[in-house]
């Protein structure tokens, strides 16, 4: 794990403290997309499938840095979208710094280059660029050519400057554990101070439905890849006991409160990979939710996700409140063979709901009443 050790006492420090003051249910990382609009199109994403009006909807810096301290999270991660696009983005993670948290910035990379200027490097700023896989099967991914030279680019301009500079790589059923493996070697030889893994989500929305990864795939693919790991030491932004649950050795449930997400439409519920209602408060979403209805077994839509936005919490939980388990996981390793730990059964879980056109229905609506009021303040003025 390449976690800063500053960064990893100072979250350390706060799951503590929260588990002495009896807390079931907190946050670790806040979710932050201040825009949708993106410069790319890809086709396993399902953040972008909103109309022309609210994809020009920005949060203001008033707006982030009042979530920012309303949620209290010791991480802040600044997403979208393309936050770069986003023409504050700079005051977002000075805002946020100054206020003490951990930011990571996640970007495509094709705006990085131009707007490096507008950032310094300081241990408590990462960027972390989005790679999935190498030339071919990242390019594949977006669905653009040349996406992945000009990350690469940035990639290596940013550590030439100084700046702790990460990847996050999505996988899904076209993956070749060989190739991943190799891309792993890649990178950490390109410098990179951390790879961050996950499987696919399922989003609804997204063009392509048919490259998701299933449980029992998703295990067995990134045993596959673990097994491949010789030469080159991976380093890894997350925690040992996530990544031996992806590989089929931990049963975990998710925190899906874990990482809470603000866009537009306000505190997503239940989670950031699924939008079924907005909260106006952070309170409002932690105390309405009925997080009872959702995760794996609970829910039809969640029986698949193998997500670090909803086990990361878990594992790191796991790892604080139970160190001995922690310490023999850290021992062992990732084991690669022999027989899987029980999965969650999905016997009980309720159908899937969909309610996607709601929120944006009712964003649609107070945009457009907006738009009419001042039409009219302006005829008036006249």
């Amino acid at each position: 794990m390449t976690i800063p050790i500053s960064q990893a006492i100072r979250v350390g420090a706060y799951v503590v403290k929260q588990h002495l003051l009896g807390r079931k249910r907190y946050p670790l990382v806040l979710m932050m997309e201040p825009l949708f609009r993106c410069n790319l199109a890809c086709a396993g994403c399902g953040k972008i499938d909103y109309p022309s009006e609210i994809l020009n909807q920005r949060l203001s810096v008033a707006q982030c840095m009042e979530a920012i301290d309303e949620c209290g999270a010791p991480v802040v991660v600044f997403a979208g979208g393309e936050p770069l696009l986003h023409r504050e983005i700079d005051q977002l993670v000075q805002g946020a710094m100054a206020r003490g948290k951990y930011v990571i910035l996640c970007t495509n990379a094709l705006l990085l280059e131009k707007k490096m200027d507008l950032f310094k490097p300081d241990k408590r700023f990462s960027w972390s660029v989005h790679l999935d896989g190498d030339r071919e099967d990242h390019d594949k991914s977006v669905c653009q050519d040349g996406t992945y030279d000009r990350a690469v680019a940035a990639i290596k301009e940013a550590k030439r400057r100084g700046f702790r500079t990460q990847i996050n790589t999505t996988l899904f059923n076209t993956a070749k554990p060989e190739k991943v493996a190799a891309f792993f070697d890649d990178v950490t030889q390109m410098g990179v101070d951390g790879i961050t893994v996950s499987p696919g989500y399922a989003y609804e929305r997204a063009p392509d439905q048919e490259h998701f990864l299933n449980r029992t795939k998703t295990k067995e693919l990134f045993r596959a890849i673990f097994r491949l790991q010789k030469r080159v030491k991976w380093s890894f932004t997350q925690s040992s006991m996530f990544l031996d649950f992806l590989a089929g050795n931990q049963t975990f449930h998710c925190k899906p409160w874990g990482m809470p997400l603000r866009n537009y439409f306000g505190w997503q519920k239940p989670c950031y990979l699924l939008g079924e209602g907005y909260a106006k408060t952070f309170k409002e979403l932690m105390d309405d939710t009925n997080w009872d209805l959702y995760g794996t077994g609970n829910y039809e839509k969640c029986a698949d996700c193998m997500v670090h936005s909803g086990f990361e919490a878990t594992a790191v939980a796991e790892s604080v409140t139970k160190p001995w388990r922690a310490a023999a996981q850290m021992l062992r390793g990732i084991r690669t063979e022999g027989p899987m730990a029980p999965d969650i059964s999905l016997a009980n879980q309720r159908p899937a709901e969909y309610v996607f056109s709601k929120h944006v229905e009712t964003a649609m609506t107070e945009i457009k009443s907006r738009k009419t009021t001042v039409k009219e303040v302006a005829e008036a003025a006249e």
